[in-house]
């Protein structure tokens, strides 16, 4: 198993780092996300692949991660070229701050998929058979998924229209929480690990890992603080805007 996640984390930042020196020498943000999405598929069908009879719980897993990946990757690569990143303004013209978003992501994608790679590396007579638990975790990933995919749909169709031009969102989902497709990406993961993990032992645990790394980078890194930054920053004297953000919480409703 040590063997192939090595290959795995060698796939990983071998794509990092090509996709880094071209957006160093393009100075250009466009393929940070394409590369993320190219990454976090292949980290997860080749772990599957090096498992000849793949049980249904990590063929489940494996097919959800991928779709996940697809959805994700393709949706912010698609957002990204009509409109500048506005996390790389200046990164894109320092090579040392790109190196350090592209390190970050490829330190992401391994730990997001821990779980689902460690399992994936599994044989049959290794596994649990499948329980309460890991339909729990299904579930969750589905639920994370939709409510995610449906957040970013309202927040597309909300931008497109002209009558919403400089104004911020606080429809559908958005009018329950801030930030509604964080929220979504923390429980997929919550979900991959509650479901892998009924069959994990000893040092697996760490994989524990992946929910928590996505909360903290979503938290406190470079998702919810940048963006109530650049929010307080553009809408700080519209009194709504102000209302919205006393009165309605961060991520989880009545509580955050």
């Amino acid at each position: 198993m040590s063997g192939t996640l090595m290959f795995l984390l060698s796939i990983d930042f071998g794509l990092q780092a090509v996709g880094c020196i071209f957006s160093i020498l393009l100075k250009t943000e466009k393929l940070f996300d394409l590369c993320g999405a190219i990454t976090n598929f292949l980290l997860v069908y080749i772990s599957l692949q090096e498992n000849e009879e793949p049980s249904l719980r990590q063929n489940i897993l494996s097919f959800m991660a991928m779709l996940w990946a697809l959805r994700l990757g393709l949706f912010l690569f698609f957002r990204v070229l009509k409109s500048e990143d506005r996390r790389f303004k200046h990164a894109k013209q320092n090579p040392k701050r790109m190196a350090v978003f592209w390190t970050i992501q490829g330190i992401w994608c391994f730990v997001t998929l821990l779980p689902t790679i460690l399992l994936n590396l599994k044989e049959n007579d290794e596994l649990r058979p499948i329980t309460g638990s890991d339909i729990a975790g299904f579930v969750m990933f589905i639920f994370g998924f939709v409510f995610e995919s449906l957040a970013d749909y309202q927040k597309t169709v909300f931008r497109n229209d002209p009558r919403n031009k400089n104004k911020f969102i606080n429809v559908g989902l958005w009018s329950v929480i801030r930030h509604p497709n964080y929220l979504g990406e923390i429980v997929i993961w919550c979900g991959a690990y509650v479901c892998a993990s009924t069959s994990f032992r000893g040092l697996e645990g760490i994989s524990v890992l992946s929910p928590i790394l996505v909360a903290i980078l979503l938290t406190k890194v470079s998702g919810i603080p940048l963006l109530e930054k650049q929010g307080w920053k553009k809408w700080g004297t519209n009194s709504d805007y102000i209302a919205y953000m006393k009165n309605t919480k961060r991520l989880v409703p009545r509580l955050w």
